[in-house]
Order: structure tokens, then sequence, then C-alpha cells
């Protein structure tokens, strides 16, 4: 699980609107923390932190493009300010990764409590192994 939040590179949370409706959002932040956590940057997601600060139940998605695998993880978030150990831990990865344009906000804290797989669906109804998927794909997005 945590090799594909790593590669990822690109994970996509899903909140609940006041009015009960889904809020999707992509996030480039996403990395694993601890055991039992995941954890985000707010940069730009005031919509996305509203929903959580309101109601803390959260998914999100993470799949390697190439490898067309993943995981889906559901869980409750908490937001947490600056000074917070884990906003100054993500704070510091934002700067060191992505550079300091970014804004900072406030860092959300995931506690995972359940995580389901998610594989397309060549694993389930072709032949396909994993090195060919991720050659085909590879082509099809012009990286080789």
């Amino acid at each position: 699980m945590r090799q594909i939040v790593a590669s990822a590179r690109l994970a996509f949370v899903a909140t609940v609107c006041a009015d009960g409706s889904p809020n999707l959002s992509p996030k480039e932040s996403l990395l694993v923390y601890g055991d039992e956590h995941l954890a985000f940057m707010h940069m730009a997601s005031p919509n996305t932190v509203a929903d959580l600060r309101r109601d803390p139940r959260i998914e999100v998605n993470v799949v390697d493009f190439l490898k067309r695998r993943g995981y889906r993880f559901k869980g409750t978030a908490q937001v947490r300010p600056p000074g917070d150990e884990v906003y100054e831990w993500l704070r510091q990865w934002v700067i060191d990764t992505l550079g300091p344009r970014f804004p900072c906000r406030e860092a959300v804290l995931i506690r995972v409590e359940r995580a389901l797989p998610i594989a397309s669906p060549d694993y389930m109804f072709g032949e396909a192994h994993e090195a060919e998927l991720i050659r085909s794909w590879s082509t099809i997005y012009g990286l080789r």
C-alpha cells in the first residue's frame, strides 16, 4: 500500500458536501503517516476542508496509472493547524518536493479505518500481467 501511495503521486479525495452530495478533489501531497494514517496538505482545498470540518468522513482513492492497481481508503479526518507535528512534517515535504510556491494552510490527517484494493478489469477478466500493463500504458501515455 505504501508503494502505491508513493508511486501514484496523485490521489482523489471524496468528502460529503453540506447538501449530502459528493465532493471529489485531486491531491498531490498525499503521504503515508505511520501505520494507520494518511495525510495531505490543504493548499487549495477550501471546499474539502469545509466539508471535513462539518463531517469528518472521507474516502481516498490512489491508483498507479501504469500498473492499473491501487487502493481505496475509508476513514475519518482531522484538520491540523500550523505548529502541529503533522502539519510541520508535511509542510517540510511540500517545500522539499513541490517547492515553496504552494501555500501550506493546514494539514489533513486521515485515520484509515478500511483499505480495499482497486484493480483494472484486465487483472480479473484478462490474462494481463502487471509488466504487460506497464508497457502498454507507458506506450499509450507516450512514456516509451
